[in-house]
């Protein structure tokens, strides 16, 4: 029987500069391209289903497939990252994302397209698992807030520029060129991270993947999602019991599972850290909120107030664009001040950004709806980069891969649970279904700002304190 040790860790903190700025380079192309291509297919949708001969509520398949499978694999390609090390993940996945971007752009049938969008999103998952883990090991500890600054605006900017970007390529070209656009990219990021990304510091010997769970891991996230997507599309009541009694059964094994294993696949482990689970927490709560805005805005954009989609995009830039603007700033305050404080401020600030959407004028004004967009973009980016500082630097080391995965986890199940908000609202609420979305999100944000709060209870991550004391 191999016993499980831990190598020494590495005494180098960081990389040296120039060589930290190209593994930035390459991790900031492999997260936009791959949070790109979650929101670049939405607007050619229509064009696809024509070309490809399906329906529209067929075609939305385009885009759930391929968060589906980011979803069921995140976890196990994080924990892949800890046992094989995260440069090598990263890679493949950006080696798998580009061939697979291609086989997208050559699909001519639906179910093709379908199974190359699937194998996208596992390509997607094993770049977006271990990403933040990667920035632990590129920035020196002490300006770990910063990194998380530049991840949020990476993210923050990939999802503005989906709507737009897509657009621009319709104009002059195919539905095709979505996603053949990702091939130089992800190529060009390959080549810089092959030649630039360190290995991990921390080396777990002897551990092995439990496929197992990486199994369990899969139906269980799937169940729910396909769970909460029939309560919210009045699936038939039968239907959606068993999906919920299945739900349960593969789940409490699960969870049972990971609570005996050394290194669980979901990081049971980590959540007994206390700032560590009140910042999942936290993150899942200010996702929901976000999603339930995001999503049910353009609706009363375009059905109420008679916009089109081009004038939408431009009024819902600005909350991206001031997440741009706040996140990097938000990565540097965090070395001088706790983040439990600074994440309870910012999601009061969001909180009140969407109680004052939900109570619009009538009718509003473009200047109106704009700055209260930016107020929501101050206090998402004003939480998000440290909350994110937060989750990683707070884990072990060695852990760093199940820390990151669990961070995009939380992402996830944020905004899938609130996406079935919206459309168990939109079901049951015909009329005014926006200002009550919104007033859950709002509500949801309030509850992100509290659970922050209680952050301040707990000492600040080792690696966060040493940057404060050395400032004082």
């Amino acid at each position: 029987m191999i016993q499980e040790q831990i190598s020494v860790e590495s005494k180098v903190d960081g990389l040296p500069l120039p060589k930290r700025y190209w593994a930035i380079l390459a991790v900031a192309l492999g997260v936009s391209v791959s949070v790109l291509d979650s929101t670049i297919a939405n607007v050619a949708l229509p064009t696809i289903a024509n070309d490809l001969h399906t329906s529209p509520s067929t075609v939305i398949w385009v885009v759930n497939a391929y968060q589906l499978a980011i979803t069921i694999s995140l976890l196990s390609f994080s924990s892949l990252g800890e046992i094989w090390g995260y440069r090598k993940v990263f890679l493949l996945g950006l080696a798998l994302f580009s061939i697979t971007s291609l086989m997208c752009a050559l699909s001519t049938s639906f179910w093709t397209l379908i199974t190359a969008r699937i194998l996208q999103g596992f390509g997607a998952a094993a770049i977006t698992s271990i990403n933040t883990a990667l920035f632990r090991i590129i920035y020196p500890q002490r300006y770990l807030g910063r990194g998380m600054g530049l991840n949020a605006l990476i993210v923050a900017f990939s999802l503005a520029a989906g709507p737009t970007f897509a657009s621009v390529i319709l104009a002059f070209a195919s539905w095709n060129w979505l996603f053949a656009i990702n091939v130089p990219i992800g190529l060009l990021a390959l080549f810089v991270g092959f030649k630039h990304l360190p290995p991990n510091p921390v080396k777990t010997i002897g551990r092995k993947f439990d496929t197992i769970s990486s199994v369990a891991n899969a139906l269980t996230f799937g169940l729910l999602i396909l769970t909460m997507e029939g309560i919210s599309h009045e699936q038939k009541l039968h239907f959606i019991l068993l999906e919920a009694a299945a739900l349960f059964v593969v789940g409490y094994l699960f969870i049972r599972r990971q609570l005996r294993q050394k290194y669980p696949l979901l990081p049971v482990d980590l959540l007994r850290i206390p700032i560590f689970s009140l910042s999942i927490g936290t993150s899942i709560s200010s996702y929901t909120a976000q999603m339930l805005a995001m999503v049910s805005l353009p609706f009363f954009l375009q059905n109420t107030l008679g916009y089109d989609s081009s004038q939408i995009g431009l009024l819902l830039t600005p909350w991206p664009l001031a997440i741009i603007i706040v996140a990097p700033i938000a990565g540097r305050l965090v070395e001088r001040i706790h983040a439990g404080l600074l994440g309870g401020i910012g999601l009061a600030i969001f909180a009140l950004g969407l109680f004052l959407l939900s109570f619009l004028p009538s009718p509003p004004s473009a200047f109106s709806i704009i700055w209260r967009m930016m107020i929501c973009g101050v206090g998402f980016g004003l939480f998000q980069s440290p909350n994110n500082s937060v989750i990683i630097s707070s884990a072990p080391q060695h852990r760093s891969g199940g820390a990151s995965g669990m961070l995009g986890t939380a992402r996830l199940l944020g905004q899938t649970l609130g996406t079935t908000l919206v459309a168990m609202i939109f079901m049951l609420v015909p009329h005014n279904s926006t200002q009550v979305t919104l007033v859950l999100a709002g509500i949801f944000a309030s509850l992100a700002a509290g659970v922050s709060c209680l952050r301040l209870s707990q000492p600040t991550p080792a690696s966060l304190r040493e940057k404060k004391e050395e400032q004082r």
